[in-house]
């Protein structure tokens, strides 16, 4: 709803506030709502792009069958990624004058690498240096696996600004924070510009919630079901006061929307806020107070009986609660992977089945 002051409850997050928010899809007409209400960044997955393709059928579905017979040795995989690219470049265009007012420090749009790449490096590495030829505004998700860590690294010092997705806990938060800083210092001491990175670390905070009731239902835990929604919020709020004192120059990103304490509970933190289109006309609809509770802690009862009741909790909270190698085995990590993939595959068998319809089916008018 319009408040007082003829703004959006988002316009006010971002206008009063240092919180800014991004468009957590590349969809156009979701991405201008989100860009007339503050937002100043976009994002895509393979679950983000399946979902554009069925919103923007009409112009996709065409575009698909188009490449297709352009480029008739193409495989499937292929044309399914310069589908992927075009949609990144559409979103990248309309962020372009706010990366180009912002000098680089935003405006952009965070493109996914493949996630079949998560366990090698090397290969995330080779697709992020392509994605950087798109467009001027790209920013490149990795996943927090071990792999994915070391491609961080590198990918900043080559002058590629990250996205570190796949990311649930504070040992994964801390790890992303400290390669960035080792390939910002190692550009730095090469007399290389780092002016215009803006590399940021997202937690998932909605799946961190959703993987503590998870562990609940496996484990036939039981606790105040208030709890488990302020286990990505509690992670999130420590991960910010850790990154404050240590200096590092990455921004956290919260993720994954599940309430509007994901929005509410962040208001005046310097973080950005990445949001689907439901959840910005939700948020912008409501009757939610927009006032800084950044700095509100958590609540102690909520984080004293996920301690004391939810190990995988602990494992998250904990700065050391997790090595680099149980990254890639941690459950939040594993599950999400595995939901990534899937999308991934089933973008593919829709592109599949516009490059070869179903002969038994007859075709419409």
């Amino acid at each position: 709803m319009t408040t007082p002051t003829g703004k959006s409850p988002l316009q006010r997050t971002v206008t009063e506030t240092p919180t800014s928010f991004w468009n957590d899809s590349c969809a156009i007409a979701e991405l201008q709502y989100a860009i007339a209400h503050g937002a100043v960044g976009a994002t895509s997955n393979p679950s983000i792009v399946g979902e554009v393709l069925k919103k923007e059928w009409d112009t996709w579905a065409p575009r698909v069958k188009a490449l297709g017979k352009e480029h008739p040795d193409w495989s499937d995989v292929d044309v399914t990624w310069a589908v992927i690219h075009e949609m990144a470049v559409k979103g990248a265009k309309l962020l372009e004058p706010i990366f180009e007012k912002a000098q680089g420090r935003s405006g952009r749009l965070s493109i996914q690498t493949n996630p079949t790449f998560h366990g090698s490096a090397e290969k995330m590495l080779a697709q992020a240096k392509h994605f950087q030829t798109l467009a001027p505004n790209m920013q490149v998700k990795f996943p927090t696996t071990r792999a994915g860590v070391k491609a961080m690294e590198e990918a900043t010092f080559e002058g590629i600004a990250i996205n570190a997705t796949v990311s649930f806990t504070l040992p994964q938060a801390l790890a992303v924070a400290e390669a960035v800083e080792q390939g910002l210092k190692r550009r730095e001491a090469k007399g290389l510009d780092v002016s215009k990175l803006n590399p940021v670390c997202t937690l998932m905070i909605g799946r961190m919630d959703d993987w503590v009731k998870q562990v609940c239902e496996r484990d036939d835990l039981t606790i105040d079901p208030a709890a488990a929604n302020w286990a990505g919020l509690a992670v999130f709020k420590r991960a910010h006061a850790l990154y404050r004192e240590r200096g590092y120059r990455t921004k956290l990103l919260a993720a994954a929307y599940r309430h509007h304490l994901h929005w509410s509970e962040l208001i005046g933190g310097d973080v950005v806020l990445t949001m689907p289109a439901v959840w910005q006309r939700r948020f912008n609809a409501s009757s939610v107070e927009v006032k800084p509770r950044f700095a509100d802690p958590v609540p102690a009862k909520f984080v004293e009986e996920l301690v004391a009741k939810v190990p995988d909790f602990v494992k998250a909270y904990e700065p050391n609660g997790l090595t680099a190698a149980e990254f890639d085995t941690y459950g939040a990590t594993v599950r999400t992977l595995r939901t990534f993939i899937s999308a991934y595959w089933d973008l593919v068998k829709t592109v599949d089945d516009l490059l070869l319809p179903n002969p038994d089916v007859k075709p419409k008018a």
